[in-house]
């Protein structure tokens, strides 16, 4: 036995070595090959649960060693070191990014990478794989800092580059939509590691046909639930990438949440993935749900349970997803349940940052490609004023509330 294991160190060692040469040298490269699946957790940002087998027909004939991306590779004194990432995903077939932010990188030592094949013409599902395949394949080839990998993206590659951040942050530092947003996750706990978390750097021009969504409902809706969020508008811009100006202040501004980012997986691990690594489901899961425990024994009780939820859902064929059934059960039948109130106040909250969000948004200039969208908006924010008004009439929000549902109600007569 103790043979077999000493041959079976070199072979790994040489193995490793092999991949590590194979990986392209510093400098730009239009067309590189992913060496193999990707090992993070992809089916999850399509959806919960997260599964072991996706179903055939999600990927089809789909072959990862055949995904093709354009990357650049900054040049270092110690290759070493962790380096910062910035993964571009193109709303055409085309990789896209590279033009604009290909100076910011050279100056700032980021590794770039562009999908190819993953435009707006692809299959969501093929499209997140496909994404999730060349970030891995990166973080395989060369010492990543997950703390300072953002995703980006431009039109349609900026909702799904928010699809992925937004439910998988333990990989990336933050996320940079262009012309276009996304929402968070339903799931509590990650609405709680997106707050803690992430950085999101939302980017618009002043005509482009996307600004109201972008500059007026989703951004401030970010912040009012408590994500680090900023609004960019670019004068003149359309709907198009903007210029090194504006996206370098975009990158300072994402690059000054990694301390606090750094800081809190010192003290929650879990909530961060190291680059090069990718731990299976089982590790995950109670990874999640030891962070859960912890938080139960401390003074934040609402938010491990949440995690226990989480790793419940998310994993529920693993035996850690077995025992924070079994720790949700334990508490559910607990007479006292004080973390109730938290949960309250975070519901309220949420729902006013939507409300505020959704009423500028619907009472806002909008170009004609979403006018006739105006009435439904309008509606959709008087429900949601009436929710809050009718839960505190008393509280700020449901004061709020009752100055502004008359006149949203007028503009709906009107429209």
């Amino acid at each position: 036995m103790k043979c077999r294991h000493w041959l079976a160190a070199p072979l790994a060692l040489l193995l490793a070595l092999a991949a590590s040469a194979a990986a392209p040298g510093p400098g730009h490269h239009e067309r590189v090959k992913v060496g193999a699946p990707t090992r993070l957790d992809w089916t999850f940002a399509l959806g919960s649960p997260s599964r072991a087998t996706p179903p055939a027909a999600w990927l089809g004939e789909y072959d990862s060693t055949k995904q093709e991306y354009e990357l650049y590779v900054p040049a270092r004194k110690d290759r070493k070191k962790a380096l910062p990432v910035i993964v571009f995903v193109s709303a055409s077939p085309g990789p896209a990014g590279w033009k604009q932010l290909g100076k910011l990188c050279k100056a700032r030592g980021f590794l770039f990478a562009a999908p190819r094949g993953a435009g707006n013409d692809c299959p969501p599902k093929k499209r997140v794989r496909i994404v999730l395949d060349v970030l891995d394949d990166v973080r395989r080839n060369y010492p990543t800092d997950p703390d300072r990998t953002y995703l980006a993206g431009f039109s349609g590659g900026g909702r799904i580059a928010c699809a992925i951040a937004f439910a998988l942050p333990e990989l990336v530092g933050g996320v940079m939509p262009i012309g276009a947003s996304g929402d968070l996750r339903e799931e509590p706990w990650l609405r709680h590691r997106a707050i803690d978390r992430l950085s999101v750097a939302l980017l618009t021009g002043t005509t482009d046909f996307n600004l109201g969504e972008v500059a007026r409902f989703r951004g401030p809706m970010l912040k009012g639930m408590g994500v680090r969020a900023r609004v960019w508008v670019q004068p003149g811009l359309g709907h198009a990438i903007p210029g090194e100006k504006v996206l370098g202040e975009a990158l300072t501004w994402l690059d000054e949440g990694a301390p606090k980012r750094r800081e809190l997986a010192k003290k929650w691990p879990a909530s961060r993935i190291e680059g090069g690594t990718a731990p299976d489901r089982e590790a995950l899961a109670l990874a999640l749900l030891a962070e859960g425990r912890k938080k139960l024994a401390g003074r934040e009780a609402y938010a491990g349970l949440m995690q226990a939820q989480g790793a419940m859902n998310r994993w529920p064929d693993t035996a850690a997803g077995k025992q924070a059934r079994a720790l949700l059960l334990e508490y559910e039948e607990k007479p006292a349940k004080p973390w109730e109130a938290d949960d309250l106040a975070e519901q309220r909250r949420f729902l006013a940052a939507r409300a505020r969000a959704l009423d500028a948004y619907a009472s806002g200039t909008l170009p004609p490609t979403y006018a006739k969208m105006r009435p439904d908006m309008l509606r959709a924010a008087i429900e949601l004023w009436e929710k809050i008004r009718a839960d505190s009439p008393d509280s700020a929000a449901g004061k709020e509330a009752t100055k502004r549902l008359p006149a949203l109600k007028k503009l709906l007569e009107k429209d």
